[in-house]
């Protein structure tokens, strides 16, 4: 792998753990969450693959 390779990987990496991944010292939210967690009996939830699939982030679906 080449080092810009390398960068893009742990700058995604570093992008989901800061922003998108659960805090316990947030009530298990994300420190960007934009929304209030889903009521998934009534609502669809589209994955995003990050890192090819290593990660997954998750959003309401349209």
């Amino acid at each position: 792998m080449s080092l810009p390779g390398l960068r893009r990987v742990l700058d995604d990496y570093a992008r989901h753990y800061n922003g998108w991944r659960p805090h316990r010292s947030l009530e298990l939210r994300p420190p960007r969450s934009q929304r209030p967690v889903a009521d998934l009996t009534r609502e669809r939830i589209k994955r995003r693959p990050v890192l090819g699939g290593l990660i997954s982030e998750y959003e309401r679906a349209a």
